[in-house]
């Protein structure tokens, strides 16, 4: 794998199907959405397609045991964190705004992670370029929320779909902290296969009881939820994982900045949505702060390197 990764053009066609799936994934959404299947419907249905997928990848690659009580436990915190609050309050947002208003908000995670590592992990502390950062970012979320642009035609709500997003960022912010206290303990596709098992199974009970069995289910809606497991979801985090293990954080960082343009064009193109005042100067100023983030990042691992 390591010579595998070795050639510039292997690592960046990696880091465009990374972004291409995560920036479509909201678009797939929203594609279900039209389609008249509700927002948990949807998270649910594409978190168990993500699980039935992983379940197979994980028994066909190990026959062994993988499943302890460390994977048990992290992979249950992880089915709240990352895919039950985050998937419904994600579709949610997606349901009052476009992909790519939706999209510039979760750009905060990185930012939302160092947050949380700083009260949540005595090595990492906040430095204030990254403050600097996280003031610039928050400054586009509001832009975004008060500015009254959703990026879609009618039925548009910024500020609901801005406060779901924001949770959505804070739920995931913890995952990846909490995630990263046991790294290295426990087997990756364990964990990811519980996580999305349970956070699916509970996302399909919340839906059962809130949104009801769907009347009818059209080919295109069915196709988007399974696009949205497996492309917008397991795919990139698969690759993503493959990744971080063989090239620097400059690269790993790049993503951030190419999945909001996806989200945004991908939006326009299949969906008609647009590229209003408020998005074109909020997503500005949340990419300025994720631009300070990953300069005082890439500093850090080459002092790191250079010890």
């Amino acid at each position: 794998m390591v010579k595998f990764l070795t050639s510039n053009y292997t690592i960046w066609g990696l880091l465009l199907i990374i972004s291409f799936g995560w920036g479509s994934s909201p678009v797939g959404i929203r594609v279900a959405l039209r389609e008249g299947l509700g927002p948990l419907t949807v998270a649910s249905g594409s978190a168990l397609v993500a699980a039935v997928a992983i379940v197979i990848l994980t028994g066909g690659l190990h026959r062994g045991k993988l499943l302890g009580p460390l994977e048990w436990r992290v992979g249950a915190v992880l089915s709240i964190l990352a895919i039950l609050l985050p998937y419904q309050t994600r579709n949610v947002a997606l349901d009052n705004a476009s992909a790519g208003f939706v999209a510039l908000v979760s750009a905060l995670i990185p930012l939302g992670t160092a947050v949380v590592a700083h009260f949540m992990l005595s090595s990492e502390r906040l430095k204030a370029p990254i403050l600097l950062g996280l003031m610039l970012g928050l400054g586009g979320v509001a832009v975004l929320l008060l500015g009254g642009d959703s990026g879609i035609a009618e039925g548009g709500n910024p500020p609901l779909a801005g406060v779901f997003a924001l949770i959505s960022v804070i739920a995931v912010s913890f995952a990846a902290v909490y995630a990263k206290r046991y790294a290295g303990r426990y087997s990756v596709l364990a964990v990811t296969a519980v996580q999305l098992a349970v956070g699916g199974a509970g996302l399909a009970l919340l839906a059962l009881f809130f949104e009801g069995i769907p009347d009818s289910l059209s080919t295109t809606g069915g196709l988007s939820v399974a696009y949205v497991g497996l492309m917008g979801n397991l795919i990139p985090l698969a690759l993503y994982f493959v990744l971080i293990r063989h090239v620097t954080v400059t690269y790993s960082s790049i993503t951030a900045y190419i999945v909001p343009f996806v989200a945004v064009y991908g939006g326009v193109l299949i969906l008609d949505e647009q590229i209003q005042p408020g998005i074109v100067v909020g997503g500005v100023l949340v990419l300025l702060g994720l631009v300070v983030t990953d300069l005082v990042r890439i500093r850090s691992a080459r002092r790191q390197a250079a010890a």
